[in-house]
C-alpha cells in the first residue's frame, strides 16, 4: 500500500455543518475502502491565491493515508462530482516526504506539550 496525501477545497458560503458533511463524505469513503488513516488537519478558512468560481476564500482540508493505488481513481471520481469542492490535489508521497511529514507532526506535538 502506497501513502497519499490528498488537500481539498470547499466552497465558503457553505455552513459549519455542512462543510463537515462534505469532508465526512471522504472520510467514510476511504475508510469503506480499506485506507489506513494516517493523519488529517482542518486547515480552516483561508484566503484563495486567485479567485476560483468568484470566490476568494475557502475552507482546506487535508488527508493523509494508506492505501491501495486504485482507490484513488474512485477517491478523485467522488471528489469532482461534488459540487461543494472547488479545487483538489491528491499526491502519492515518496519516502522523503513521509519523513518530513512524521517529523513536522512529531515537532508540532512536542511543541503543544511545551506550551502546556
Amino acid at each position: 500500500m502506497n501513502r497519499y496525501e490528498t488537500v481539498f477545497i470547499v466552497t465558503p458560503v457553505l455552513s459549519d455543518a455542512q462543510m463537515k458533511e462534505a469532508v465526512e463524505k471522504f472520510r467514510k469513503f476511504l475508510k469503506d475502502s480499506g485506507a489506513n488513516m494516517v493523519h488529517e488537519e482542518d486547515w480552516g478558512l483561508r484566503k484563495l491565491a486567485y479567485p476560483i468560481q468568484h470566490k476568494s476564500t475557502g475552507f482546506y482540508h487535508m488527508f493523509e493515508y494508506e492505501v491501495a493505488g486504485d482507490v484513488i481513481n474512485k477517491l478523485e471520481i467522488q471528489i469532482r462530482r461534488d459540487e461543494r469542492v472547488i479545487r483538489f490535489l491528491t499526491m502519492k508521497m515518496d519516502k522523503y516526504a513521509i519523513e518530513y511529514s512524521e517529523k513536522k507532526r512529531k515537532i508540532k506535538k512536542q511543541e503543544k506539550k511545551e506550551d502546556k
